[in-house]
């Protein structure tokens, strides 16, 4: 924000006037300014204080009838700082305030001096009473940066002046100067005040809370205003855990025999806004500038270099410390990606051992024997569980704060920022719902959701582009993003947390067909889980096992009833994903998709074909161990608190999950049969492929083949598919019968003796 100047659109020259010094010596202490009543009445039109401007500085004038009329009375700390004597001319102007503007200080920031400094001369300055003794002499005047006041304590004569003030505007990021501070505000009682020592004064200002002003406005401060949708609550937690103590005068805290917090670990899927957090934390606390360092930008390939590297992050808050004690300022040191640099000692692969080493530096740094107490580290990673277990106890990355999928609120409050410039420009539609594009957006990131923007506005400037001539004038003011842009960017960006469609919906390439009682009630049992598991408080896990003869229609239950589950998650575990992994490849997929299913409040995740996940083969037998227990374990684990996960395993192989005690991991078991010639015709009359006698005759046909054993479903469907492309000119029951022939040769005829 550019420093507001005073110009005649709010300002009334009035002429030059002689400097006086201050009529009374008490009146010294107001740090007003002082004029002859008639002087205020006949140039300003008021009979009370004004704002007038002697530039650069504006002061709080009042009537004195010790003054002559063409004067302007200004002790000695106002002439030095617009560099006046007395006896002198200045031009005076009229300072009018505009209640728009917003100029109320929400805080300021002074340091304080000797008025005149002394060899050897030390005072100790109570920074309570320095704030309390501003409060009652300055609310209402008009603070500018490098204005100095008077402020006496302890018969010392000491000056304040003023470093920084803040406004209201300027936590919005307009009318901002360096280093997020306004050039000029009104000073209010409420306002938080910090008081500092000028440097080589010889004050110290005891009991000073070092960060007070900043933490206040961290606290209460609107995130959405700088772009930070759906992380109050996180931003809430941060506060009390990292920064209240900080709030307290140092001694205080000293006293109460604890220590301010060093670090924190923001750990979330990708995505969601660490980095965001970190970032502005920083800029919030208008504290030293932050240092922003990429995990991999500390590795070096010389040796020592890396943790010569760390060291060199820290010189700073070293030096400040030494300095300045229990006053000097908060460095905030922020690792991106820090997993990348702090992984479980002994874990790598060579023989340099520079990982460790570089934990082993970093540990001595936040808690060693000369450990700082003025740094906050702030690590962020997508894979909490690769880090170092030493880095995460108290006193180190104590505060974890998980940074999660927004809620409905947040993601309406991340719509609002992506969509707030289009829509003060009116590029965005009235029509445009934001509440129920939130709604709908279930399990998406914040990233992702910026890009459904991006594609909703990508397909509302497509509209308006004519590829036959790339060149032709493009009228703006008719560029909308309407509801049916936003329609179509839902079916283009998929949260990648949320419901695999296509390879649910492959799954059951006929759909689900109807054909008796066993299959509602099998229909029945998977919707009264979901219920449970979507509105139980006391079932966080539940597990269930299909099996059945291969074809049986097990995959497809489960896909249809995810699919109707409304979980924000579903995802489908299949071995069909997995062609070619190791055994170690294929427990780091299958852990991933149960901790992917952890961050989401509701899961479904779809273990198909089991005994292929566990490689069994007949021959041998042989199966994977590694895999096995792995599975034993994530399927008993409960999901983190607030989290609610339901498995749905299939299998073919009955004996093999008994065998490997699979079954004890699965609280519900049903068995999903082939079908019976009943069943069968009432799938054949459900797909319209017979009809009267032919209907019979199909039956008897598939009957003979089959040798009388029951029909699997997926089996009985591609039968029917052949029936239709079979020989040209034959009867149906004739294409039946020969296509039927030529699949039933190749057809086990075990394929499993359960019936309804």
């Amino acid at each position: 924000m550019s420093a507001m100047t005073v110009d005649d659109s709010n300002t009334l020259k009035v002429g030059n006037l002689w400097v006086k010094g201050t009529p009374e010596a008490h009146l010294v202490d107001t740090n007003r300014v002082y004029m002859n009543p008639q002087t205020l009445f006949h140039r300003f039109g008021h009979q009370g204080p004004v704002h007038v401007v002697v530039e650069p500085m504006v002061f709080l004038c009042e009537g004195h009838p010790g003054v002559e009329t063409d004067c302007v009375a200004l002790n000695k700390i106002h002439r030095a700082v617009v560099r006046c004597e007395v006896g002198e001319q200045l031009p005076v102007k009229q300072f009018d305030l505009d209640p728009a503007d917003d100029l109320g200080a929400i805080s300021c920031t002074f340091r304080v001096d000797f008025m005149k400094r002394e060899l050897g001369k030390k005072h100790e300055l109570p920074h309570k009473e320095a704030v309390a003794s501003l409060k009652a002499t300055l609310p209402g005047q008009v603070l500018t940066q490098g204005q100095r006041v008077v402020l006496k304590h302890g018969g010392h004569n000491l000056q304040a002046i003023v470093e920084a003030v803040q406004t209201a505007k300027d936590l919005t990021g307009d009318d901002v100067g360096a280093g997020g501070s306004s050039y000029r505000a009104v000073f209010q009682a409420s306002a938080n005040v910090s008081v500092e020592a000028q440097p080589l004064s010889g004050i110290t200002v005891a009991g000073r809370p070092v960060m007070a002003a900043q933490l206040a406005k961290f606290q209460n401060f609107d995130f959405e205003k700088i772009g930070i949708g759906g992380l109050d609550a996180q931003f809430r937690d941060i506060f009390r855990r990292a920064f209240a103590s900080r709030v307290f005068p140092p001694d205080t805290i000293r006293k109460m025999g604890v220590q301010h917090v060093k670090g924190m670990l923001l750990h979330g899927p990708p995505g969601t806004g660490k980095t965001l957090i970190a970032r502005q934390i920083g800029k919030l606390l208008n504290a030293v500038e932050p240092k922003v360092v990429n995990g991999p930008e500390i590795l070096n390939k010389y040796v020592g270099q890396s943790e010569e590297n760390i060291r060199k992050l820290f010189e700073d808050a070293e030096n400040d410390q030494k300095k300045n004690g229990d006053s000097s300022q908060l460095h905030i040191i922020i690792f991106d990606e820090i997993d990348a640099i702090c992984k479980q000692r002994g874990t790598t692969g060579g023989n340099t051992g520079v990982n460790d080493s570089i934990v082993n530096q970093l540990l001595t740094k936040v808690d060693g024997v000369n450990a700082l107490n003025n740094i906050l580290l702030i690590g962020m990673t997508n894979r909490k569980d690769l880090l170092d277990d030493a880095l995460m106890r108290p006193g180190r990355l104590e505060v974890m704060i998980e940074v999660g999928l927004p809620d409905e609120a947040g993601r309406q409050q991340i719509l609002r920022i992506h969509t707030s410039s289009m829509s003060e420009a009116s590029f965005l539609a009235k029509g445009v719902d934001l509440a129920s594009l939130a709604h709908r957006t279930v399990n998406y990131s914040g990233a992702e959701i910026e890009g459904l923007v991006k594609s909703a506005v990508s397909w509302a400037l497509n509209r308006h582009v004519d590829m036959s001539d790339l060149s032709r004038d493009i009228d703006t003011d008719l560029i909308k993003v309407n509801q049916e842009d936003f329609e179509r960017a839902l079916e283009e960006v998929r949260p990648a947390f949320g419901v695999s469609q296509e390879s649910l919906e492959s799954c059951a390439p006929y759909g689900i067909i109807d054909h008796g009682d066993g299959h509602r009630d099998l229909e029945g049992m998977l919707q009264a889980a979901i219920r449970q598991v979507g509105d139980s408080s006391r079932t966080p896990l539940l597990t269930c096992l299909l099996s059945g003869p291969p074809g049986s229609g097990k995959t497809a239950l489960a896909a249809a009833a995810a699919l109707k589950s409304g979980f924000p998650m579903v995802r489908l575990v299949s071995p069909n994903d997995m062609v070619g992994f190791s055994e170690a490849a294929k427990v780091t997929a299958v852990q991933k998709a149960f901790e992917d299913a952890y961050k989401s409040p509701a899961s479904l995740l779809i273990l198909d074909d089991i005994e292929r996940l566990l490689e069994y083969v007949p021959i041998g037998p042989r199966f994977s161990n590694f895999v096995l227990q792995n599975l034993l374990v994530l399927l008993k684990r409960s999901p983190p608190k607030g989290h609610k996960l339901l498995v749905v395993g299939t299998t073919s192989l009955t004996e093999l999950v008994v065998s490997l005690g699979l079954d004890s991991a699965f609280n519900m078991w049903h068995p999903v049969p082939a079908l019976k010639r009943e069943h069968v015709g009432a799938v054949l009359s459900s797909l319209g492929a017979f009809e009267g006698p032919e209907l019979g005759q199909a039956l008897d046909v598939l009957e003979t083949y089959s040798g009388g054993a029951a029909v699997p479903i997926k089996k009985l469907l591609m039968l029917v598919e052949m029936a239709k492309y079979g020989p040209q000119g034959a009867d149906v029951a004739g294409a039946a019968a020969v296509t039927g022939r030529l699949a039933m040769d190749a057809w086990t005829k075990s394929v499993g003796d359960t019936v309804w």
